[in-house]
């Protein structure tokens, strides 16, 4: 559903940009599912959306690296806080977990649809090489690609964007032609309400309570489309182009 009745029209769109982990990619889910079985294997019971309020304050602190890598340090964080070991094993054991994470159930159909109505760019915290995973277990959706190892910087660095804006100007495209999709409140949405993008909300935790492992923003930006699932973009742009 959009949350405004005068909002631009997603058949007005020649791009869709995206997020990839969290909105694409069940980041959480894999970094639960690594957890847990470290801690079958331990013998230690782990609440998983406890460890992921502890991951997310772990990459608030100064000094995080990049993303999967940083996972092996938030590790140390959440191992502490359980009484698991903290071992050299199990933190690669985790940024492997995180780094094979699989896509949401209607990510890689959603995508697919997508495509055929509109560019679609990848804009990734992640590291180039976890991208590639995602990229390949998605279909390789994607018309052009931009992670950390590109940019230089992460998201919601407005540098991330006016590289991804710079490059759809020089395929005679602009700002005003892509529509910015994304979990993320703090990495996303705000950002791109700030830079003058239409944006997708795709509230992936809709049914749960909190943040989970995504920094929480300091406030709320109103999306100009909010949806619970990516497919429900999907199925509203196929309605839009059809009408």
């Amino acid at each position: 559903m959009a949350t405004l009745s005068d909002v631009k029209p997603l058949d007005a769109f020649q791009y869709v940009s995206f997020d990839v982990v969290g909105t694409l990619i069940d980041f959480e889910g894999a970094l639960k599912d690594g957890l847990a079985q470290i801690a079958e294997k331990e013998g230690v019971d782990v609440d998983g959306e406890a460890a992921l309020v502890i991951y997310r304050e772990a990459r608030y602190e100064p000094g995080a690296a990049l993303y999967p890598d940083d996972t092996g340090r938030c590790y140390s964080r959440i191992a502490e806080a359980f009484g698991l070991p903290d071992t050299e094993e199990y933190r690669q054991f985790m940024i492997d977990a995180v780094g094979e994470a699989k896509p949401f159930a209607d990510s890689v159909e959603a995508m697919a649809r997508l495509k055929r109505r509109y560019k679609l760019i990848a804009m990734t915290n992640a590291r180039r090489w976890a991208f590639e995973k995602y990229a390949e277990k998605l279909g390789q959706p994607f018309w052009a690609a931009f992670t950390t190892d590109e940019t230089g910087t992460e998201k919601p660095d407005p540098a991330f964007f006016h590289r991804v804006f710079a490059h759809v100007e020089q395929q005679g495209g602009s700002k005003a032609d892509i529509l910015h999709t994304a979990q993320s409140q703090y990495h996303d949405i705000g950002i791109s309400r700030e830079l003058g993008m239409t944006n997708a909300w795709i509230q992936r935790r809709h049914a749960q309570n909190g943040y989970g492992a995504t920094i929480e923003p300091e406030g709320f930006t109103a999306p100009d489309y909010h949806f619970h699932a990516l497919i429900e973009l999907a199925e509203a742009a196929d309605k839009a182009f059809d009408a």
